[in-house]
């Protein structure tokens, strides 16, 4: 059997892609977030958990005993080492998870949300890339908005990121995300029947 079309949607931080993948699960493509393995892979009682404690200790773990993920990603972003050791930790892990989700999709095509494709050279995973593009002034106020950032802990973030210029180069498909959410949704409809296109001659 012939696996489905593959997707990578990918963009830098606070550019959108959340939305963009609400729309796609909403026209009934199977959507696969790297963000939802990667909560998974360190829920309470899993390997990923334990070995993120044992690197970065146990202080790390809030009250119900969950990852504090706002606090762990405040630590490695100030620090590219213990980002580098992080990631050496998760990424297998996430692959791995988001592998396995892969294999129960269902439908011609679906969409595999990769915030690092880029970053990781991940090309090899998906088909086509999808790049959900916004300005990086936007994607700076965004970011401070959303989560409450200063202008350098955004900046820092971003930083961490490929360059929007890097990420336009990959891509095989834009969107972008500078105007109103129904006009995002509106470009998510007309990409949805461009892939069921490509996806109805894929070989």
């Amino acid at each position: 059997m012939t696996r489905p079309l593959r997707i990578g949607l990918t963009g830098g931080i606070a550019s959108g892609k959340s939305s963009v993948s609400a729309r796609f699960r909403e026209l009934g493509v199977s959507v696969i977030d790297a963000d939802e393995s990667a909560r998974r892979v360190v829920a309470p009682g899993t390997p990923g958990l334990a070995a993120v404690l044992r690197e970065f200790g146990p202080d790390l773990l809030d009250a119900d005993g969950n990852l504090d993920r706002r606090r762990l990603r405040t630590l490695v972003f100030s620090d590219p080492d213990k980002r580098r050791s992080l990631e050496s930790i998760l990424h297998p892990l996430i692959h791995a998870d988001m592998e396995r989700e892969a294999t129960l999709a269902t439908g011609p095509y679906l969409i595999m949300v990769i915030p690092l494709l880029v970053e990781r050279a991940s090309r090899n995973r998906v088909d086509r890339i999808l790049v959900v593009d916004v300005p990086e002034p936007l994607q700076l106020e965004r970011l401070q908005a959303r989560d409450g950032a200063s202008l350098d802990q955004a900046r820092a973030m971003l930083g961490a990121q490929a360059t929007r210029e890097k990420r336009l180069q990959a891509a095989d498909d834009m969107l972008q995300n500078v105007g109103t959410l129904a006009e995002l949704r509106g470009r998510v409809d007309a990409l949805h029947q461009r892939y069921l296109q490509l996806a109805a001659v894929k070989p």
